[in-house]
């Protein structure tokens, strides 16, 4: 199943939706072949005997496992229990139904109801037996004693033994069934990683895991030669893989049928003994038949029905039990939602809308610096669609008890957690951080070799100072977990980390999802760029390891922690050099913001990519520090743009200069001829002047003449009145002069 778990201990359990999917595609195709589901070849294949389909009693196992949140949904339920029913009905041989583990939690009735509805909805199925699955310890050991009591069926664990040899109250190691004179041994198995993927310390509570395959061959051995059973079936949550290698390691199991890792995996023979598992969620059933003889047992076929697809009937008594649970109030609406919310199995590879809006809603419920919550921790598999969102939805995705704890860590507690969360390569997905944040970013490396770091950790976009101590909020299961549990713990809120979301989305009304990227993951980091600027555009020349075979244009962008990002546009993979161009004013704001510029884009790697199969494609990341020299050399660029400017302008202006000095001259010209002129009229002046003063002089000669006269007459005046005149007409002359 897809664990509720601390992240760094799920390496085997963190398993991705393109498994399940091509599990689906798979099936389809067989369907198709076959024109059933997926079933098995016609030919026998033999389990521990070699008994033939037509000798002794066929005997059929039907098969489910890890409802889980499917057990909230009354139709996905009813059509279970209804497809089951058509399948016995459909048979004339003796039929077994039994079930893999993780049917008890999670779901959304985990918050108003617990375990109750589910083993309502079991009693109505009527399994032989149920495997304990880590979930179906959601609430603790004791809480096993109280739902098997209420359960009309055992709940089988062969291997999960307390400090006296008893098992966990309320289980057994087996049961014993008949069918149709076939005797049937069901027991059941788990792997060792149930321990950190429960909500329960194992060693606190006084139990320990014993080896599955050893405890499955000594209750198989047990069953056939001293409860003498026909068949022996074991119902092993531990997966595909390891059940192949229980089977690989243990006598006398016949089939197994398991749970946990929630992939379709058809009936298939591994050393005499037939495995199935049918995904989960309620979304398949499993059926084996077999063939029993004195003690032989043969495998005639098998095949994978799918749920979602024919005309199954709908049992009415399931459906009444899950509506009968289901409150009114997981009918309320919380807020809108403007797109659509990631709860998938896609939250172990990567940041998710979601997720960051539960790690947002976590600061906002507690105040603290940084949130996180383990990916195991959102459940249901779905895509909440844009639109109303409900407490259904909320509590479907974050269906478990858990509460929020407030814990103290320092900046350098930070980062070894977050690198202690990251899967490592070696299992079937790739490095995966496994967990969703608030309040935090950071890469995490995805490779091999070196083992994986995780780099550029910032918090509230700063970047981390390794000896400050910082508040981080994280749900009460992380919390008890390792590393977790030796911190302080700051606060203890006692509200559902499915309410804390419930409470934030009522308080925002509307959820938009944030569009940071939180967790980046890297596969290949490249060196140092040699960057040119012209002035618009700046290129940067990367060298890339051969294994970089080609590259997804458009996936590629420079960003920074604290501004944003530059869209690249341009880029070219020129074998071992990657090129590309880039706004040079944008980039160089970027660097200015930040240390560094950081270079992301998504190529596909000749020798990482088949070693994996979570993810087809790898990312690459380069830093484009901005070096001093760079800047300096952009700052001079703009020095000598600004002079450029400076010097068109000086060689404007002294053009004007040169034209108003021209016209300047032509005005002295004129002001010189003017001048000459002047001088001209003031000699006239002067000329008439002294001819005035003779005439003055004259006049005045005259006038002492006539007094003279006068006295001796009157003979001289008309001579003074023409003189008078004259004078007169000379005043007149020059003036106007």
């Amino acid at each position: 199943m897809w664990a509720h778990s601390l992240p760094a201990e799920t390496n085997r359990e963190t398993r991705s939706y393109v498994m399940i999917l091509a599990g689906v595609v798979l099936a389809a195709l067989l369907l198709a072949v076959s024109g059933t589901a997926a079933a098995g070849g016609s030919p026998v294949a033999e389990v521990n005997g070699s008994v033939g389909p037509d000798d002794g009693t066929n005997l059929t196992i039907i098969q489910y496992n890890d409802i889980q949140t499917a057990m909230a949904d009354n139709e996905s339920m009813a059509r279970l229990v209804g497809a089951i029913n058509d399948r016995k009905a459909a048979l004339d041989n003796p039929t077994l139904v039994v079930g893999g583990g993780d049917e008890v939690s999670p779901s959304s009735l985990s918050a108003v109801s617990e375990w109750r509805v589910p083993i309502d909805a079991l009693n109505v199925l009527n399994p032989a037996a149920e495997g304990l699955g880590n979930h179906d310890l959601d609430y603790g050991f004791d809480p096993v004693a109280n739902f098997s009591a209420e359960s009309e069926f055992p709940w089988l664990v062969a291997n999960i033994q307390a400090e006296d040899g008893g098992n966990v109250p309320g289980t057994q190691n087996y049961t014993m069934v008949e069918r149709g004179g076939v005797t049937i041994g069901i027991l059941g198995l788990v792997d060792d990683a149930i321990d950190p993927k429960t909500a329960v310390d194992f060693e606190e509570e006084g139990y320990q895991v014993t080896d599955w395959s050893a405890a499955g061959r000594q209750v198989a051995a047990t069953l056939k030669e001293e409860e003498n059973a026909d068949v022996v079936v074991a119902l092993t949550h531990t997966g595909v893989l390891e059940s192949k290698e229980i089977a690989n390691n243990t006598e006398n199991i016949d089939a197994i049928v398991t749970g946990d890792d929630e992939v379709l995996y058809e009936p298939q023979v591994t050393s005499g003994t037939v495995i199935v598992e049918a995904g989960g969620e309620a979304t398949h059933l499993g059926e084996v038949n077999l063939s029993v003889d004195d003690g032989a047992v043969g495998f005639n076929d098998g095949r994978l029905y799918d749920l979602g697809a024919g005309d199954w009937s709908m049992n009415e008594t399931a459906d009444e039990v899950v509506q009968a649970g289901r409150t009114e109030d997981l009918a309320q609406v919380a807020g809108e939602a403007t797109e659509s919310l990631d709860s998938t199995f896609g939250n172990y590879a990567d940041d998710t809308g979601w997720g960051r809006v539960i790690g947002d809603a976590f600061l906002a419920q507690t105040g603290a610096d940084v949130a996180m919550t383990n990916a195991g921790g959102i459940r249901g598999n779905f895509m909440i669609e844009a639109g109303e969102l409900t407490y259904d939805d909320i509590y479907t995705s974050l269906p478990f008890g858990n509460t929020l704890v407030t814990k103290a860590m320092t900046g350098q507690q930070i980062v070894d957690y977050l690198s202690r969360t990251a899967a490592p390569f070696d299992n079937d997905f790739g490095v995966q951080p496994e967990l969703q944040v608030g309040g935090l970013t950071y890469e995490v490396v995805d490779r091999p070799d070196p083992e994986q770091t995780v780099k550029d950790v910032y918090v509230q976009g700063e970047p981390i100072d390794l000896r400050e101590t910082y508040e981080v909020a994280v749900n009460s299961y992380m919390a008890g977990g390792p590393m977790l549990s030796e911190m302080e713990t700051v606060d203890e809120d006692l509200t559902l980390y499915g309410t804390a979301v419930v409470n934030y989305v009522e308080g925002q009304g509307t959820i938009t999802t944030p569009e940071e990227d939180r967790i980046r993951r890297t596969t290949r980091m490249l060196g140092e760029p040699d960057i040119s600027l012209d002035g618009d555009m700046a290129t940067l020349e990367y060298q890339v390891p051969d294994a970089v075979a080609s590259i997804e244009a458009s996936s590629f962008t420079l960003l920074n922690e604290s501004t944003g990002q530059l869209a690249v546009e341009s880029i070219e993979l020129d074998g071992d050099t990657l090129r590309l161009s880039a706004n040079q004013e944008e980039l160089v704001s970027l660097s200015e913001h930040s240390d560094t510029v950081e270079l992301y884009g998504t190529y596909n790697d000749s020798v990482i990519d088949d070693q994996r199969n979570g993810f087809d494609t790898s990312r690459l990341n380069g830093d484009a520090t901005i070096s001093e020299a760079t800047l300096l050399e952009n700052e001079l660029a703009d020095v000598r743009a600004t002079l450029e400017s400076l010097e068109e302008d000086l060689v404007q202006k002294n053009e004007e200069i040169a034209d108003l000095e021209s016209q300047l001259s032509d005005r002295e010209t004129e002001i010189s001829d003017l001048e000459s002129q002047l001088d001209e009229k003031d000699e006239r002046i002067a000329d008439l002047e002294s001819q005035l003063d003779e005439k003055d002089e004259q006049i005045a000669d005259l006038e002492s003449d006539s007094s003279e006269a006068d006295s001796d007459g009157p003979g001289f005046t008309p001579v003074v009145a023409v003189l008078a005149v004259l004078g007169a007409a000379l005043l007149a002359v020059r003036r106007r002069e």
